[in-house]
C-alpha cells in the first residue's frame, strides 16, 4: 500500500508542518473590520472545522457573512526553506472567499470554496525576522448568494429538504511547506494503457539554469519500472514514460488498477543539477499514479478496456458533528464500508471533497463520480464563478486514478431554463466541452438526472418504488431508450429536443432513497422497520439486476444526512440493516461473503 500522511498524497515533499488545531476566532456580521488589525479576537476555533460545527469548539449554525481567524506560528528550524527559497502557506479549501495576511501584509486572496490556495510569507519573514509570523484570514461567505457553488449548503436559517447546514470559512487542511527556489509546482499524470505508458507533466516555478535535470523513477513495490532522465529545458515539460507490458492477462491484471486490485505505483522525482561532474539534487517529490484506463464502448461502461458494471452509492460527505469537515480517520472508514456494502463506487453528490477521501478511494480501491456544486442562479458572474472553480478541481484531481468520470451539473440546478432558454444550453454544451477539453481521458455527464443535452452517459434520476415500472423501463436497452424519449421524472424530460440517446450507457443515478417511517426525517419512499427496510432494498436490488437495459446504479444514499433519513446507515455511521445482506444484494451473488478489508 502506498502509505502517506500528507494533505495532497499524490504531490509530497518530505518538510512539511499542519496548522491544524486552536486558532483565534471572530465573528464579523457587519464586516466592519478591513484588516487584522483591528479585530476582536474573541474565541477559539478548532481548524480545520467550520464554525458551524460542534466539533469546532464554538456551533454556532446561524448567519454569519464574514470570519475572521488568526494564530501565532513560531518557526522551526525544520520550517527554514533551503538559500533563496521560499516558505509556502497552504489551504486545502476555505469557504468562500479569502483574504490572508502574515504580519499584517496581505499575502494572498482566492474566491472559491472547495479548492486549494497558497500564499507566499518568504517576503514578510525576511522582512520581519525569521523567528515568529502571524497569519490571519479573513473568509466571507454570503449565505444569502445563490450565484456561488454552493452545492447542498442552505440559503435558509434552518435546514429544508434536501439542503443541509451552512459551512463557512477554514473547511480542510492548513500546513506550511518550505521549498526551493527553483522547484516543481504541479504535477499531473495519465495513464495510456494501450501503450502501458504513463504521461507526465510537470511544471517548474524558478529560474531555469544550465545543467537542471529530471529524475523520475517508477517503483513497483522495490522493483524499478522506470528510471528517466531529461534536460530541463523549460518550465512546462510533457513526457511519456514507457513500461514494460506484462503480456500475459494474468500478469497484466495484476499490475492494473481496479476496485478488486488497487495496485498503485510508487513515484519519485527528483530535481536535479549538474556541474563540473557533480550532481546535486534541488527539490523532490513524492507521489503516485495507477495503470487504468476508463471510457464507453456503445451502451457500455468500460475499465481496462472490460466491461464493467457500475455498483455506486450516493454519498453527500456531511457528518453530524463536523458537517462538510472530516479527519483522515472518518474519511477512510466511509471508504471502508462503503466496500463492505458491495458498492465498487461512488458518486460524491454536490461536493469537491478533501484529497485525502480520493486517496483511500485510490488506495482501497473505490471509483468516484467527481461532481461540481452548483449555484442556483444563472447570471454571468455565476457562469464565471462555476468555471473557475471547476477548473481548479478537475486541475487538482485529474491525477487520481479512482476518478472515472467527471459530473459539471446534477438536474439542471443553475440551469432551471434549460429546455427553453438558448443561453442555458449554450452553458450546458460548453461546461460539457470545456471538461472534456481539460481532460479527453474520462466521460463527461453533463447534465445528470435529466434534461440530457450534451454527455458520455445518460444519467437518469427515478425514485419509483414500483418495480414492475422499473423493470418496464429500463429492462432492455430498446425499453430504456423508449423510457428516455418518453418518460418525465421529477417532471422533468429525461432528453431534450435533439439530443440522440444511443449508443451511450445509461446509468440509473439516483433511485431508492428508502427511509424509516418510524423516524423524524424523510425518504422518497418509507419502510416500517428495519427488516422490512431490509427486504425492501433486496427486492429493489433484484428488480435493477433485472435491466439489461442499464449499464450500471448508484442508489440514495449511504448515510442519512440531517433530515434526509434515507441512507442504509445512520449519521453516525453504524449500520441500520445487516451489512452482510446489504452486500449480497449490491453485488447479486447470495452465496459470497464479504471481502476483508486489508490493513
Amino acid at each position: 500500500m502506498i502509505e502517506s500522511t500528507h494533505p495532497t498524497p499524490q504531490f509530497e515533499r518530505q518538510h512539511w508542518r499542519s496548522l491544524s488545531g486552536l486558532w483565534r476566532f471572530a465573528f464579523d456580521d457587519d464586516g466592519q473590520w478591513l484588516d487584522p488589525g483591528h479585530v476582536n479576537f474573541d474565541r477559539l476555533i478548532e481548524v480545520p472545522y467550520p464554525c458551524e460545527s460542534q466539533r469546532s469548539g464554538i456551533g454556532e449554525a446561524a448567519f454569519h457573512k464574514v470570519v475572521w481567524y488568526a494564530i501565532k506560528v513560531q518557526l522551526e528550524e525544520a520550517d527554514r526553506p533551503p538559500l533563496h527559497g521560499r516558505l509556502l502557506l497552504h489551504f486545502g479549501a476555505v469557504d468562500y472567499s479569502a483574504r490572508v495576511w502574515a504580519n499584517g501584509q496581505l499575502v494572498a486572496e482566492h474566491r472559491s470554496g472547495h479548492t486549494p490556495f497558497v500564499a507566499d510569507l518568504t517576503n514578510v519573514l525576511e522582512r520581519d525576522g525569521w523567528k515568529s509570523f502571524e497569519i490571519a484570514l479573513r473568509a466571507e461567505d454570503d449565505p444569502y448568494d445563490l450565484a456561488k457553488p454552493r452545492g447542498k449548503q442552505d440559503w435558509l436559517p434552518e435546514p429544508h429538504a434536501i439542503w443541509y447546514p451552512r459551512t463557512t470559512g477554514i473547511w480542510q487542511d492548513v500546513w506550511l511547506e518550505p521549498v526551493p527556489e527553483t522547484r516543481i509546482a504541479e504535477l499531473r499524470w495519465t495513464p495510456h494503457l494501450e501503450h502501458w505508458e504513463f504521461g507526465m507533466d510537470i511544471r517548474l516555478i524558478g529560474p531555469l539554469r544550465e545543467g537542471l535535470q529530471l529524475r523520475v523513477r517508477l517503483l513497483d513495490d522495490n522493483t524499478t519500472l522506470a528510471d528517466d532522465r531529461y534536460a530541463v529545458l523549460r518550465a512546462d515539460t510533457s513526457r511519456r514514460i514507457a513500461i514494460l507490458d506484462p503480456g500475459v492477462d494474468d500478469f497484466r491484471d495484476h499490475t492494473l488498477w481496479s476496485p478488486s486490485h488497487p495496485h498503485l505505483i510508487r513515484v519519485e522525482i527528483e530535481l536535479l543539477e549538474r556541474q563540473n561532474d557533480a550532481e546535486t539534487p534541488i527539490d523532490r517529490v513524492l507521489s503516485y499514479t495507477a495503470m487504468r484506463s476508463v471510457g464507453i464502448s456503445g451502451n457500455v461502461f468500460l475499465l481496462n478496456n472490460r466491461p464493467a458494471y457500475l455498483r455506486m452509492v450516493l454519498d453527500q460527505g456531511y457528518w453530524s458533528d463536523t458537517l462538510m469537515a472530516a479527519d483522515d480517520d472518518m474519511l477512510r472508514y466511509d471508504v471502508e464500508l462503503t466496500k463492505r456494502l458491495g458498492f465498487n463506487g461512488v458518486r460524491k453528490h454536490q461536493k469537491i471533497e478533501n484529497p485525502r477521501w480520493l486517496y483511500w478511494c485510490d488506495v482501497l480501491g473505490l471509483m468516484v463520480w467527481e461532481e461540481m456544486p452548483s449555484p442556483y442562479r444563472f447570471t454571468p458572474d455565476a457562469v464565471e464563478r462555476l468555471v473557475t472553480e471547476w477548473t481548479e478541481a478537475i486541475r487538482r484531481d485529474a491525477s487520481h486514478p479512482c476518478i472515472v468520470a467527471w459530473v459539471p451539473i446534477n438536474e439542471s440546478w443553475g440551469v432551471p431554463d434549460l429546455p427553453n432558454n438558448p443561453a442555458h444550453r449554450d452553458y450546458v454544451r460548453s461546461l460539457y466541452h470545456l471538461t472534456r477539453a481539460l481532460d479527453q481521458t474520462r466521460p463527461v455527464i453533463g447534465n445528470d438526472g435529466w434534461e440530457n443535452l450534451a454527455t458520455d452517459i445518460v444519467g437518469i434520476h427515478d425514485y419509483s418504488d414500483d418495480l414492475t415500472h422499473l423493470i418496464d423501463r429500463y429492462g432492455s436497452s430498446d425499453s430504456a431508450i423508449r423510457a428516455i424519449e418518453r418518460q418525465r421524472t421529477g417532471g422533468r424530460p429525461i432528453a431534450l429536443d435533439g439530443f440522440e440517446v444511443g449508443p451511450r450507457p445509461i446509468i440509473l443515478s439516483e433511485f431508492g432513497g428508502i427511509s424509516l417511517s418510524n423516524t423524524p426525517g424523510w425518504g422518497y419512499s418509507s419502510a416500517p422497520n428495519a427488516n422490512a427496510l431490509l427486504e425492501r432494498y433486496e427486492r429493489l436490488m433484484a428488480a435493477i439486476w433485472r435491466c439489461d437495459g442499464l449499464a450500471g446504479f448508484c442508489y440514495t444514499q449511504l448515510t442519512d444526512t440531517f433530515q434526509e433519513e434515507n441512507g442504509l446507515l445512520n449519521a453516525d455511521r453504524s449500520p441500520k440493516i445487516d451489512i452482510g445482506r446489504v452486500f449480497r444484494a449490491t453485488v447479486r451473488a447470495p452465496l459470497l461473503s464479504q471481502p476483508r478489508l486489508e490493513d
